[in-house]
């Protein structure tokens, strides 16, 4: 027999406008709130607060080399650019350009991620080609269109340095500078880099007036009519999982073909991996190519069912790599009011 806090949600209105019937189906323990609508048959797990540290805090001396290496424009070829240059600790991690220009104003083809939270990634990259931070470390640092260095030539150049040997021996018992004692430090002070507690996280823990009417109208349609949590779900809000929604630019100037160029597979042609929605509002532009400025304008494409290209010629279409949107898209039919409270809702993630 269903409880009375299932049957109270129930009979709350679709579009959660029913604000008194949201308050109380939403007062209960979380095991007891509306379930969540997905998209197809995906095994969806419950929001949680933000993941607690599951690992020790690395060494004081450890991290303090991660860390002063995360801020040293001496890792880039040019001497002017550091990670933090694409990462910006006031933005979750993340850059506040579409792409940002690297080695001698270079561009690659992809936005900087967020990086809150990324201690739980199982594969890092849009594309999740490193399985660990430790083998993500060096590639943007090697990137010609990001840092550019030798990474040969690392090691010397921080020797030079003053204060490295000093910093490496206090972290490692000894002067030596090597590549993997470098990815170490990078890979332990990022497993740090925890999402800044949100209104949200309050709600999680009981607080029931940490959400306003607009926002917790929001959390319902997250939920339910809006099928967010098709693939936004868990405590990182993400499903860790690739997906195509439609903006490979297949055959295009722009053209990204995602995951596949890791697998070689055709049915990762355009997937692209899912992001953390934590501290979303802070890590825009969004998608992998940083195309929306806006989150509302994220909600109008989903809203959309977002984009299904279609071949433009014989030769895409007898193409076995030409890409085809994620079936778990489909139009939302959500209202202005209602997307303005989706809207308001992913602010305080």
């Amino acid at each position: 027999m269903p409880s009375f806090a299932a049957a109270a949600a129930a009979d709350c209105p679709a579009d959660g406008g029913d604000i008194a019937c949201l308050r109380r189906a939403y007062a209960q323990p979380i095991t007891q709130w509306p379930a969540a609508q997905v998209e197809g048959k995906v095994a969806w797990r419950e929001m949680a607060a933000a993941a607690a540290p599951d690992l020790p805090a690395p060494p004081a001396p450890l991290l303090g080399l991660g860390t002063r290496l995360f801020f040293d424009t001496a890792l880039s070829a040019s001497g002017k650019i550091a990670c933090a240059s694409c990462h910006r600790p006031d933005h979750a991690y993340a850059d506040a350009q579409p792409v940002t220009p690297g080695h001698l104003g270079r561009k690659g083809r992809r936005n900087a991620p967020a990086l809150v939270g990324v201690r739980h990634a199982q594969s890092l990259f849009w594309d999740g080609r490193a399985p660990s931070l430790e083998l993500q470390a060096l590639g943007p640092i090697a990137d010609q269109a990001e840092m550019a260095m030798d990474i040969n030539r690392l090691p010397d150049k921080l020797a030079a340095i003053s204060g490295y040997a000093e910093a490496f021996t206090a972290a490692w018992g000894d002067a030596e500078i090597s590549l993997p004692r470098i990815q170490a430090a990078l890979a332990a002070y990022q497993r740090t880099l925890a999402p800044a507690p949100t209104a949200f996280d309050a709600f999680l823990k009981g607080d029931a007036q940490a959400l306003d009417d607009k926002q917790l109208r929001g959390l319902h349609l997250y939920r339910t009519k809006a099928r967010c949590m098709t693939c936004h779900d868990g405590p990182a809000l993400s499903d860790s999982q690739f997906h195509n929604l439609g903006l490979t630019y297949f055959g295009r100037k722009y053209e990204d073909l995602g995951r596949y160029g890791v697998t070689g597979d055709n049915a990762d042609v355009g997937k692209f991996k899912t992001p953390t929605l934590r501290n979303v509002s802070r890590s825009g532009p969004w998608m992998h190519n940083g195309l929306f400025p806006s989150l509302r304008g994220i909600l109008n494409a989903y809203n959309a069912g977002m984009f299904r290209p279609r071949p433009a010629n014989a030769a895409q279409a007898a193409d076995p790599r030409f890409p085809v949107t994620s079936p778990l898209l489909a139009p939302l039919q959500l209202r202005p009011d209602e997307i303005e409270a989706l809207e308001a809702f992913l602010k305080v993630l």
